[in-house]
């Protein structure tokens, strides 16, 4: 058992009080971590000690735990509170699970981002839980006069076993309320964990499949005016005017207006992307008036001028960014990339010499790979509702990033953020898209002009053609090889539109004694913003592939070729800035071996294989596959992770499965382009998303079984399976797959 401490100095993570009517409220840090110095403590700022999660026990015994991260499918609302039950010891029955609403006085962190919702507060959950039960059992033996030690607790109830004195926790509750929170809890020994590790059914399942109204969309108030945009049709262009006479004559239409998303001397945080600052907002009864005044609205655009935006960054210096005119086309972005290849870039890590290793090399394998930029596509269109009064608001709907967008709502509206309340909704689909809530000021900005409740919500076209995309990306990887055919050098030259995907420190980073890592950008007017596993999602289909053909032109079993570069990673490794764990990460390529019979492999049938490190996992998969009708046929993908301690397993397995299928359908067919600044697609009739039947048809899930921290899980499957499938579509072919998506326009 590990003893951990509930306060360090005068900071203290959880605090107890007791509820109206009779039982123990605690709250406490979802953040808390118990393995913190006092030093480390002490450097930490003071919203890391705001109490930002509750654990209610009533005296009929029921048990209340609020989970404040917004839920979009990622299954924190149900693994969050497992957790916190499983260090209780309660029985998982008697458990309650409500969505807290935010409030960034009582909570912090309320938002869903970077798999980290169970690694981060993975810690402070079990803190809680323990420091809970610790009082109960203080409770029962200040009642029976009984030593501490002597008290134990199962599924709820406190025993005294030698004296037959038991006691529900509801009966004990009142009086652990008195009790002072203790110094120090015992948490539980991995080896007897009851809930954790258990399969778990989605607390809101029920409410889902019996389509009770949980999503943003479903929101609906007395009085509620309907809202829908009309935005520029190309990037590079703004609001010159518009004739609304005929449009606010028609049936149920009871406005028509100009609204300024952002003000101009607003200072733009993180996640304050916008694309187009100045919109057109029709307001009415219903969706479908709505609808056909936002087609029968006549609006002029213009072409803006470049100008430079800056923005704080989440993490890091301020940044400023320089936003150039013009109407932009997707072949004039790879003629871009192609000539930033070609000029000097910054170098970001260097090993050895390359430039030596390459001159002397006996063969030089140089390959080129491509990325389009990809649209979101939520099953779930945007929206968002939003009540304005003169000096309040109230606000309703699916944001990834409430707390942050909060406070721009607070700013843009001029209203103090104490007097703005925000219910978080679940999300019907996110990964990045729901970051960048704009629309949640649009929403506010258009009730406070109405002076009335007004959902707005975006129509498809208005989503996809809207920017907040996945870059554009393009890298070469260069490897060099000795007469003997060993890999001697490798040369990475990775840019994009507008970020980079480079991760310079990542694998095979300290397999190779003569490593160089460059990057470049181009700059922009397509707004971008995080996609599932942003920047690995390009870098591991590129580098997973890259590492297949030097396998094959080596002669070395594709596995096999991995596992030495991690064998040397592991035993003499270059450099000292490795990101990943040379012995975890082979960890999973065996385990992945292993199950999916890859020794056995022979002519019918074809397997393609990738692994990747990223959100602090590892992931390794083989695609397993055939050709028809001029298709592929994927038969079978075998998984293996390492994500540590698996809390859910069942609904961890479906994450990645989730993930799989994803990866799939954008490598296929993801892709979004540009024509003089108009995207090219604006529905699901030409932007091609993966069908029912062609999704594996099976997909076996392994997870590494260790006693490890929990760690990501909602992006590290997605990346690797784009290489695997091209892998597994050259053994099929004979051809290698360089450019994304890997299917042409007549086979889509």
């Amino acid at each position: 058992m590990t003893l951990v401490k509930t306060a360090i100095g005068r900071r203290s993570f959880i605090k107890s009080s007791a509820l109206a009517g009779g039982g123990l409220m605690l709250g406490f840090n979802w953040l808390a971590s118990c393995k913190m110095t006092p030093e480390q403590v002490n450097n930490l700022p003071k919203e890391w000690f705001e109490i930002n999660g509750y654990l209610k026990i009533a005296d009929n015994g029921q048990v209340t735990i609020m989970s404040p991260n917004p839920e979009g499918g990622q299954n924190v609302k149900t693994a969050m509170p497992m957790i916190v039950a499983e260090e209780l010891d309660i029985d998982w029955k008697d458990v309650l699970v409500e969505q807290a609403p935010l409030n960034t006085d009582l909570y912090s962190r309320q938002f869903i981002g970077g798999s980290q919702a169970i690694r981060t507060s993975w810690e402070g959950l079990r803190m809680a839980g323990a420091s809970a039960r610790h009082m109960l059992k203080s409770a029962a033996a200040e009642t029976w006069q009984l030593p501490i030690e002597e008290i134990t607790t199962e599924s709820g109830t406190v025993y005294h076993k030698s004296s037959e004195k038991s006691a529900s926790f509801g009966e004990v509750a009142s009086a652990a309320a008195q009790i002072s929170v203790p110094e120090e809890v015992e948490l539980k020994a991995i080896s007897d964990f009851k809930i954790i590790g258990t399969s778990k059914k989605n607390v809101d399942g029920h409410k889902i499949v019996t389509g009770k109204p949980l999503f943003g969309i479903d929101t609906h108030s007395e009085g509620m005016l309907t809202a829908m945009i009309v935005h520029p049709p190309a990037f590079g262009m703004k609001f010159k005017s518009m004739d609304d006479a005929p449009v606010k004559s028609m049936p149920g239409i009871h406005d028509v207006f100009t609204i300024k998303v952002l003000e101009d001397e607003y200072e733009r945080q993180h996640f304050d992307t916008c694309t187009f600052l100045e919109i057109v907002a029709i307001v009415g009864n219903s969706t479908w008036e709505v609808m056909n005044a936002k087609k029968a609205i006549s609006v002029e655009w213009e072409p803006f001028e470049t100008y430079n935006e800056e923005r704080q960054p989440y993490r890091g210096p301020k940044q400023t960014l320089t936003i150039p005119a013009g109407l932009e086309s997707s072949d004039d972005h790879k003629t871009k990339m192609i000539a930033m290849a070609s000029k000097k870039a910054k170098v970001v890590r260097k090993d050895g010499n390359p430039e030596a290793a390459f001159r002397k090399a006996a063969k030089v394998v140089e390959r080129t790979y491509t990325a389009p930029f990809l649209a979101h596509n939520c099953m779930e269109p945007m929206n968002f509702f939003a009540d304005v009064k003169s000096d309040s608001a109230q606000l309703s709907g699916p944001l990834q990033k409430a707390e942050l967008t909060e406070q721009a709502v607070a700013k843009r509206l001029g209203i103090p953020v104490e007097q703005i309340d925000v219910e978080l909704t679940r999300l019907g689909g996110g990964y990045g898209r729901r970051s960048y809530a704009h629309w949640a000021l649009e929403a506010a900005v258009i009730s406070q002009k109405m002076k009335a409740p007004v959902k707005l919500v975006y129509t498809r076209e208005d989503d996809m053609t809207g920017g907040i995309y996945r870059p554009a990306y393009q890298v070469i990887y260069k490897a060099a090889l000795d007469s003997n055919n060993n890999l001697t050098a490798l040369h990475i030259n990775a840019g994009g539109i507008p970020e980079s995907p480079l991760y310079a420190n990542r694998f095979p980073a300290g397999a190779v004694d003569n490593y160089l890592a460059e990057s470049w950008t181009i700059d922009t007017n397509i707004t971008i913003g995080s996609f599932r596993a942003p920047r690995s999602n390009f870098m591991a289909s590129a580098e997973q592939s890259f590492l297949d053909e030097v396998a094959e032109v080596i002669g070395k079993d594709p596995i096999d070729f991995r596992l030495g570069l991690l064998k040397k990673a592991q035993e003499n490794p270059v450099g000292e800035k490795n990101d990943y764990d040379a012995e975890r990460y082979a960890g999973v390529l065996k385990l992945v071996k292993e199950k999916s019979n890859w020794d056995k492999n022979d002519a019918t049938r074809n397997q393609g294989v990738a692994a990747y490190f990223c959100h602090n996992s590892y992931a390794a998969q083989v695609v397993d596959m055939t050709w028809e009708n001029d298709k592929p046929n994927i038969k079978k993908v075998t998984c293996a992770i390492d994500c540590g301690i698996v809390v859910n397993p069942d609904a961890a397995a479906n994450l990645c499965e989730g993930g799989i299928v994803d990866g799939i359908g954008n490598a296929l067919y993801g892709e979004l382009t540009f024509k003089e600044g108009v995207p090219e697609k604006s529905n699901f009739d030409s932007y091609r998303m993966i069908r029912m039947s062609e999704s594996p048809k099976e997909i076996d899930v392994h997870f590494v079984k260790n006693d490890i921290d929990p760690t990501g899980l909602g992006e590290p499957t997605f990346p690797p399976v784009f290489a695997a499938l091209a892998n597994a579509m050259y053994k099929l072919t004979g051809k290698r797959y360089y450019q994304q998506p890997f299917l042409s326009k007549d086979k889509a």
